[in-house]
This record gives C-alpha cells, sequence and structure tokens, in this order.
C-alpha cells in the first residue's frame, strides 16, 4: 500500500530481457539505502518487488502482464520515474490510499500552463471515470492528485509547480501515456452497486 506521494525522481539505468519479462535497473541511491530484498516499491505507480539492490542501483522484474497494462512496457534507458516505498501501518497519509495496482492507461489529451502551475487534461480509457468523482482522488504516474472536472471519457487535474518540478508530470506533453489508479474506495463502492443490480 502506498499514499502517492512521490518520494523520489529515479533514472532507469538498464532494461534487460527475461524471458516474456523484463529485469528493470534503477538508479536511486537514496531509495537504495533505504531498501532491503523483497521490498514493494511503486515505480509509476506500479507496485513491483525489489530482487537485487546494492548502493544506488535497485532492481525488478516485471512480467508480461505488466508490461502490457502499465507505461513500465515503453520504458526506455535514461527515463525518469516516480518512486514510492511502501507504506507501514502507522505512518502518516498524506496524500491517499494506493494499492499501486495499476487500472488503466491514460493519455495527456490537453496541457494548460500558467507561469508555474498547469492543468492536465488526460483521456480515460474504459469505464474509469466511473470511478471518479470531483474533489475525490486519483492516482496519475503514482502521484496522488484531486480531480478537478469530471467527464465521461476524461478528467482534469491542477499541478502545483511543486508536483511539476519534483514528479514526472512535469516532464509530460500531449499524447504521453500515464498510468491511472482509482481510487480503492470508490472501486468497492462501484462492485457493490453492480452486484446489487446483478441480483
Amino acid at each position: 500500500m502506498f499514499t502517492g506521494l512521490v518520494e523520489s525522481l529515479a533514472t532507469v539505468r538498464n532494461l534487460a530481457s527475461q524471458g516474456p519479462g523484463v529485469r528493470l535497473e534503477i538508479t536511486d541511491a537514496l531509495t537504495a539505502a533505504r531498501s532491503a530484498v523483497g521490498d514493494s516499491i511503486a515505480i509509476n505507480g506500479c507496485c513491483l518487488t525489489v530482487v537485487a539492490l546494492d548502493e544506488e542501483v535497485l532492481a525488478f522484474e516485471a512480467g508480461e502482464e505488466t508490461l502490457l497494462r502499465t507505461t513500465l512496457g515503453n520504458v526506455s534507458v535514461g527515463d525518469r520515474v516516480n518512486l514510492e516505498t511502501s507504506l507501514c501501518l502507522g505512518d502518516e497519509l498524506g496524500g491517499h490510499l494506493v494499492t499501486g495496482h495499476v487500472d488503466g492507461v491514460g493519455a495527456v489529451e490537453e496541457r494548460i500552463d500558467d507561469a508555474e502551475w498547469s492543468k492536465f487534461w488526460l483521456h480515460v480509457p474504459g469505464d474509469l471515470t466511473r470511478q471518479m468523482a470531483s474533489k475525490g482522488s486519483v492516482a496519475v504516474d503514482g502521484v496522488s492528485l484531486t480531480l478537478v472536472d469530471v467527464e465521461r471519457h476524461r478528467f482534469s487535474v491542477a499541478l502545483i509547480p511543486h508536483t511539476l518540478k519534483v514528479t514526472t508530470l512535469g516532464l509530460r506533453q500531449v499524447g504521453d501515456r500515464v498510468n491511472l489508479e482509482t481510487d480503492v474506495l470508490a472501486k468497492y463502492v462501484a462492485r457493490q452497486l453492480a452486484w446489487q443490480s446483478e441480483k
């Protein structure tokens, strides 16, 4: 479990094919220093397990399903990624509850910059907006954000200068793909309502 508060903007160091998956190596001395093999870390909002590490490099294995259903299948050496270590019971919850299980891949439809601030409109695949509400929460590339407007196939978020500076969102341009995770509570409510209608 995570909070959607990105702790580090790291760099992809190496990608190596492993059968249907890949071994992903990321350089980040700060995260490596406080991590151990077996830890769960969110990479652009996708929860992966540390399989090896040294003083500054963390290694992960991403399977075929992960590569197909998230943007991790399109990362390249040198790309920047958001990192967040997992939440411990008793930690302060500054964002919202994020599972690290990506619901879909969206795309930046419009970016409106106003000095150091930005408003993004993001296209949403399928029916994900059914699990969204204005002033509710969404994770975009693992970043906890507040929804501004929610329409049938898209939503908007307002980004402060700090978020643009310390996460990958500051690098995103129109057409770029992003990982999306809707609020976990909204998923359970939607499932219960669907189950009731199936009775």
